[in-house]
Formats: C-alpha cells, sequence, structure tokens
C-alpha cells in the first residue's frame, strides 16, 4: 500500500473513529490531512457513513482538486491552516453537539478548567461568523487559531481542531467537545471560578512535555 494509499484509509478511520464517538454525523464536518504538497480531505455532501477511501479528495495548496468528488466546502480552511501552520499535520471539523450550541453564543470558554489549555491558550476562543465555506470564514478561523492555538469554536457553526496527526487532532476535538460539556454543566450549577492566566500559563509549559519520557 503506497502512502497516499495509507493516508487516504487514515482519514476514513478518523471519520468513523468520530461517529462512534457520536461527534460527526450526516454531512456535518469534515478531516484532512497534510499530504505530500498538498492535502487529502473529506469529500462535500457525502454521508459520513458512506465515505470510504476512493472518495477522499486530493488538493493542491493552490485550491486545485482531483478525483471524482469535490471537496469538502470548508476546505479554504483547511489548505490556509497547512499554508500558515508548518506545525499542523492534520485538521478535525465538527458540528458536536456541546461545542456547537457555546458557538451559537459566541462568547470564548474560559479558564474554568485547566485542560482549556490543551487548545493553547488561556481560553478557548470563538472566531467571527461568516457563511459557511466562504473565504471569510477562513480568514476569522485563522485569526482565532493566532499564535499556538490548536483549538477554536466557529461562531454559530461548530469546532475546529488541529494536530502534528490525525491521532493529535481527533483526539483535541474530543477533548475540547467535553471541556464544553463541562463548562455547560458548571454554568447551569452556578458561576465557575476562572483560573489565573498565570496558573494556565503554567498549565501550557507542563503540556509542552506532556507524555514525554523525563530523562
Amino acid at each position: 500500500m503506497t502512502a497516499a494509499a495509507r493516508a487516504r484509509r487514515a482519514v476514513v478511520d478518523t471519520v468513523r473513529w468520530l461517529m462512534a464517538r457520536r461527534l460527526y454525523t450526516g454531512t456535518s464536518g469534515n478531516v484532512s490531512v497534510r499530504s505530500g504538497d498538498g492535502l487529502l480531505i473529506t469529500p462535500t455532501g457525502v454521508a459520513c457513513d458512506d465515505v470510504d477511501a476512493a472518495s477522499i479528495v486530493a488538493l493542491t495548496l493552490d485550491g486545485v482538486a482531483r478525483g471524482a468528488f469535490a471537496p469538502s466546502s470548508e476546505w479554504r480552511i483547511h489548505r490556509d491552516i497547512y499554508r500558515r501552520r508548518p506545525d499542523a499535520g492534520a485538521v478535525v471539523h465538527t458540528h458536536s453537539t456541546f461545542a456547537t450550541a457555546l458557538s451559537c453564543l459566541r462568547r470564548p470558554i474560559p479558564a474554568f478548567h485547566y485542560m482549556v489549555a490543551k487548545a493553547g491558550g488561556g481560553d478557548l476562543r470563538c472566531a467571527r461568523y461568516a457563511t459557511y465555506g466562504s473565504e471569510a470564514l477562513s480568514r476569522n478561523a485563522l485569526a482565532a487559531l493566532g499564535g499556538d492555538r490548536r483549538a477554536c469554536l466557529l461562531a454559530n457553526h461548530g469546532l475546529l481542531a488541529l494536530g502534528a496527526d490525525l491521532a493529535a487532532a481527533r483526539l483535541l476535538a474530543e477533548e475540547m467537545e467535553a471541556l464544553c460539556e463541562q463548562y455547560i454543566h458548571a454554568r447551569s450549577a452556578g458561576t465557575p471560578v476562572i483560573l489565573s492566566a498565570g496558573e494556565m500559563r503554567r498549565v501550557r509549559a507542563k503540556f509542552a512535555t506532556y507524555g514525554r519520557k523525563t530523562p
């Protein structure tokens, strides 16, 4: 099996992984992985149950698609992230329930829990609203992902997460959805206590070496 074939299979496996966790349904959401000088991305208008390796679209960084299927309507976001962020090897976009619900409030998720730092900052930002599939939405998403941020909400839309590879991107999407659910529960019970900016900097520093074997 070629590297491109393995990458196509990995994108399909990621879709199935997200489906199993109820993060990805119908035609809502998209997944991509950096591949050679371009990317591989899920097709537009194809239900997640029907996505297979043959339907995954090869796309150049100039936006030229190859194959029988059209790329996801959000291909610009994926393409622009790969252009701007050399650390990004994969991108996951979902309309998961709790993240999408909070995106409709158009507010960032504050540091109510230290795991918010996994998104790369002191909060989980919410990108300004723009029509889906538009260049404006891509610009807004990139602004929300400025610096070392790896996840954000898209106003009235959903969740965006990136990682070094598909495993990292999909795990971050799952973690951010869990945080959104926890934040909704915390807000329903009262007013969450927000961690300080200094504490969040300390947590981000610890995450930088999390999972690595210490000498």
